[in-house]
């Protein structure tokens, strides 16, 4: 992140400083001393592609340490711009905020769970939930705001995982259509964004108490359809990016005044974690087992969490299964000729799903999403033509070095990748359909006819 020049530094709200100051007491001095600091940034691995100590091999950029609380996750040091370097469109890693990246270890998803993610734009969260689950299970990411949708799906389509249903809803019609199915939910809230003072001079700019508190009303909207989303034994994560009461340890008091089957569970305290602060709002002192991260006390922006647990035994409700419309025999045929020629793994053929002429890959488990807006259902493998499959490209950010027979390797740095990146084609004596890599990587395809393979990098994504 380029540093911040005095021409475009606002000044911190001087409301929001005395009431900082009123809460923080001693600590305040160096609390806001932070808060002027150059922002840190985190770079999480993508274990579903690689192991962060395979990362730390090949990486070219420089890594600080570890951070604390996410064990495939580093800070970076240096000036690098690791999100123009082809490893990031190779899906390798993700950009994040490293107390961003706390959410999704605190609700701890497990591999064959049932998923969601409320307010899921721009995807690191859910990129960390799906690496979490291993890509097992079924993960939605929705986001209620179409301009940001398609970002997301971006995302998740480069972090090549197949449990991941994308949807543009609002949370009211997830709970009235799918009810209480989810055995962990994540509502990382829209807030005030007192968290990201440091690098956010918009969130400086737009700060009021009148803010802070419409925000507190739209958050406990939002938590109590998210409340209705969880099934019995399942789990409540609630996150913002905020230092506001109203809209942190305030919020869960409210929900749980109307929920008493809620009950709030105790936190780790990874260093630099504090404890909740319910004295500051005069909430129930269960309140202190949520978890604030502040910026003068680790590398990171501001931060709150807090994990509750539905009470009662999980069982197996009853909810909406998946209508496939499944494969006609020519289809079939057409999908199996290209997979023996082009790709060295099977999929599950009762796991494929046609819509119009796309071919999709669902994950176990998916729902039956009706009428809600679905705009990434799995992977896209591609589409069907009058005699013949032509991959898409989330596949070949799917696969894993050595699930393709035919491969097109091109090397960081080379003549012939920058080219390949451009959107030109290349001389090869591939022949027919080829994944193209980047030291061993998938990033893309390209088809090899009469010498030349023909470029089939998406436009949207060419550098």
């Amino acid at each position: 992140m380029s540093r911040m020049t005095l021409k475009n530094v606002i000044p911190l709200p001087g409301q929001f400083l005395d009431r900082m100051q009123s809460f923080m007491g001693d600590e305040f001095p160096a609390f806001a001393e932070s808060l002027n600091a150059q922002p840190k940034t985190g770079l999480r691995v993508n274990t579903l592609k690689l192991s962060s100590e395979q990362f730390q091999s090949i990486s070219p950029f420089a890594l600080g340490e570890k951070v604390p609380w996410c064990s495939s996750a580093f800070i970076l040091d240096g000036e690098d711009r690791p999100g123009l370097h082809p490893f990031h469109l190779a899906g390798l890693y993700y950009l994040q905020d490293p107390s961003a990246m706390s959410p999704a270890e605190l609700l701890a998803p497990q591999p064959g769970e049932r998923v969601l993610d409320l307010a899921a734009a721009p995807g690191g969260k859910t990129t960390h939930l799906a690496a979490l689950m291993q890509g097992r299970g079924l993960l939605v990411a929705n986001e209620i705001k179409e301009k940001r949708v398609g970002h997301l799906a971006q995302n998740v389509e480069r972090w090549g995982a197949g449990n991941v249903v994308v949807t543009n809803e609002t949370p009211e019609r997830l709970a009235d259509y799918l009810g209480a199915v989810f055995d962990r939910v994540l509502v990382d809230a829209p807030c005030s964004g007192e968290g990201m003072f440091r690098k956010d001079m918009g969130a400086r700019a737009d700060w009021s108490t009148e803010m802070v508190a419409g925000c507190a009303v739209r958050q406990k909207n939002i938590l109590h359809i998210a409340a209705k989303l969880v099934r019995a034994g399942g789990h409540l994560l609630y996150s913002t990016c905020t230092f506001a009461p109203e809209e942190d340890e305030g919020v869960i008091e409210q929900l749980l005044r109307e929920y008493p089957d809620f009950e709030i569970v105790q936190l780790p305290k990874f260093p630099g974690f504090s404890s909740g602060k319910p004295e500051w709002i005069e909430a129930r002192p269960a309140l202190s087992g949520a978890v604030r991260l502040f910026p003068h006390l680790l590398n990171g922006d501001g931060h709150f969490a807090c994990l509750l647990r539905k009470q009662g035994e999980t069982g197996e409700e009853e909810f909406p299964r998946p209508r496939r419309s499944g494969l006609s025999k020519s289809l079939a045929e057409l999908w199996r000729s290209f997979t023996a020629q082009t790709l060295a793994l099977d999929l599950p053929e009762d796991r494929l799903q046609t819509a119009g002429e796309r071919l999709y890959y669902l994950p176990e488990g998916c729902l039956d999403f009706g009428r809600l807006r679905t705009v990434h259902s799995g992977v896209w493998l591609g589409s069907f033509k009058k005699d013949r499959f032509e991959p898409a490209h989330p596949l070949s950010l799917f696969l894993k070095p050595g699930q393709a027979k035919n491969v097109f390797d091109l090397q960081v740095g080379s003549p012939q990748l920058a080219a390949y990146l451009r959107g030109e084609t290349l001389e090869t004596d591939v022949r027919g359909w080829a994944v193209v890599t980047v030291n061993g990587f998938p990033i893309g395809w390209g088809k090899g006819v009469q010498g030349t393979l023909k470029n089939h990098f998406p436009k949207g994504w060419m550098i």
